[in-house]
């Protein structure tokens, strides 16, 4: 081996004159100065070699400015500087993130003085520190440019005091018009005392309750068959057997970050636990829940009620109908699990439809869900909009019987499935205000616009869950000009007092009259109480009617399209 020899070209191999000529000159480049031609040394060839000497002299140059002594400039952080606050030292406050009725305890890590970051708060048993992709991102909400800054009036920069005079001589010459305030679900206990003091200054006047996503149809089907307006308590963690008819409670439906963490421990094997629940999905396009399934049947869209009043046979022990193939077996086999688990079972479903939804309430009561999976004690109280009511609010609107209008937390001109008519009917309102923080579709349609300040700038509170309140206290000063929306409520009802000592004085009443019992409240940022409300039971009424609806279900085209 140490005898043989490698060439690297040909011109090695026979030493060619060209190759002397090569190696002779192999490092020599022509420096690039400033040729005859007076084209500049810009334009001048210039080789890699050379540009990489430049580069470290300039560098050299750089290190050796540097090591000069400058200047010392000295920065104050703070005027004045918070107590007990070190820069750089992050400091944590438990508040509630809150959008569009959705409610989550949170923890937010503040450093100098800036939220920076939100995680779930552990001492809440209602999500157990869980968290969601939204909440997550909400803190870049608070420093979004294209929040409002300032109140509005006929699409001028005003004051608040121009508008609540304004506003103010508009209320009082409503006379026989309706007033009607429209928001998304409040959740908020001090917020509802608010909107129920405000309503009562103006007799024909009222509070309608819209969702983006609507609930309405599993709100009516409990109403019809279990006499409540509500919707429990899904307990996940004591079912051993899941079926969901559509329903992506893992990702979007009900209140996933509390369903995360029972499905998760229904889910986990241990020594002591060593078995897991089974989990059907029936569904119609693929979904964060069905992709977590055990056994995942398809469908189209308008099969849904078919397929939950099949499962009602199943269960029954009656032959399903409507169904064939892989989706009928997957059916009986789903059915023969939940009769199984009798007890131990149970059955959600996504659809809106209430008829479907009665179905699905025959099939938990046939399967003992009632009170062991299904908790009507403390029931959910983050979806409470009702489709009539806002379909009703559009009439009037159309008709010109509501001649006021104040808009909170909704944008149904971009979300309300007839927005068209929302805003013809939304032009033909006298007085129309908007409580949004920024100018989004349903605000430009206003006449006079009160932004209301971020969560993370406000006070508050919500009780997404009966029994379960989480407070809201701020993490920064408002970095815009805003107003919270109850202090607007509360000046034009002829109350003076602050939104924050309005707050403070509800809580302290509410633990006692102790300032401790608050301050620990704030400082945990959860009070959850032991009450309970009373159980339901089942009517069985409403199901042969609902059964019948959803088997005369049928497809209208070849093609079905699923809107996620």
């Amino acid at each position: 081996m140490a005898k043989k020899k490698y060439w690297q070209s040909f011109g090695e191999l026979n030493n060619s004159e060209a190759y002397e000529k090569s190696i002779s000159n192999e490092f020599k480049e022509e420096l690039p100065f400033e040729s005859a031609d007076k084209k500049g040394l810009a334009n001048a060839p210039a080789s890699r070699r050379d540009f990489l000497k430049y580069l470290g002299f300039s560098t050299a140059a750089a290190i050796a400015a540097a090591s000069c002594e400058t200047k010392v400039r000295k920065a104050i952080p703070y005027v004045n500087k918070p107590q007990d606050m070190v820069p750089g030292v992050a400091d944590y406050y438990a508040t509630t993130y809150v959008s569009g009725g959705e409610a989550i305890p949170v923890v937010a890590k503040v450093r100098d003085g800036r939220p920076i970051k939100l995680e779930g708060n552990t001492l809440s048993t209602f999500t157990k520190g869980g968290s969601s992709a939204r909440m997550q991102a909400s803190v870049l909400d608070l420093y979004d440019t294209a929040r409002l800054r300032h109140p509005i009036a006929n699409n001028t920069a005003t004051s608040y005091e121009a508008i609540d005079r304004m506003v103010g001589d508009a209320l009082k010459g409503l006379g026989a018009g309706q007033l009607v305030l429209l928001t998304s679900t409040i959740t908020s206990p001090t917020t509802k005392q608010v909107i129920a003091e405000f309503l009562a200054k103006y007799p024909n006047s009222k509070h309608v309750q819209y969702d983006a996503v609507s609930y309405s149809g599993i709100l009516l089907a409990n109403e019809a068959t279990y006499g409540k307006r509500a919707i429990p308590s899904y307990q996940f963690e004591n079912a051993q057997t899941i079926v969901s008819l559509g329903a992506d409670f893992l990702c979007t439906w009900v209140s996933p970050v509390e369903f995360q963490q029972g499905y998760s421990k229904g889910r986990k094997v241990n020594e002591k636990k060593l078995e897991m629940s089974k989990h059907y999905q029936f569904e119609s396009m693929v979904s964060t829940t069905g992709a977590a399934a055990d056994e995942r049947f398809t469908h189209r869209p308008s099969e849904t009620g078919i397929v939950a009043a099949a499962l009602l046979s199943a269960v029954n022990g009656q032959e399903p109908t409507g169904v064939t193939g892989k989706l009928k077996e997957g059916i009986k086999k789903a059915a023969a699990e939940l009769v199984a688990n009798k007890g131990k079972a149970l059955v959600v479903c996504g659809s809106n439809n209430s008829q479907i939804q009665i179905i699905v309430n025959a099939i938990n009561e046939a399967i003992g869900a009632n009170g062991t999976t299904i908790n009507w004690s403390a029931p959910i109280q983050m979806h409470q909009g009702i489709d009539a009511d806002m379909a009703t609010l559009v009439q009037d609107m159309e008709a010109g019987r509501v001649s006021a209008l104040l808009v909170y937390g909704a944008n149904p001109s971009y979300e309300y499935f007839d927005a068209e008519r929302f805003n013809k009917g939304l032009k033909a309102v006298k007085l129309s205000v908007s409580f949004n923080d920024r100018k989004d579709e349903t605000t430009q349609l206003c006449k006079y616009v009160l932004p209301a300040p971020h969560f993370l700038e406000s006070w508050g509170d919500a009780e997404p869950k009966a029994g379960y309140v989480s407070l809201i206290q701020p993490t920064i000063n408002p970095l815009f000009d805003t107003r919270p929306f109850e202090q607007s409520l509360l000046k034009w009802t002829g109350n003076n007092i602050a939104w924050d000592v309005y707050h403070k004085n509800y809580w302290v009443a509410k633990l006692g009259g102790s300032q401790e019992t608050y301050n620990k409240a704030l400082q945990d940022g959860v009070i959850e109480t032991t009450a309970a409300a009373a159980g339901a039971s089942f009517n069985a009424g409403p199901v042969a009617q609902a059964v019948s609806a959803a088997s005369a279900m049928k497809k209208n085209s070849e093609y079905e399209v699923v809107v996620p």
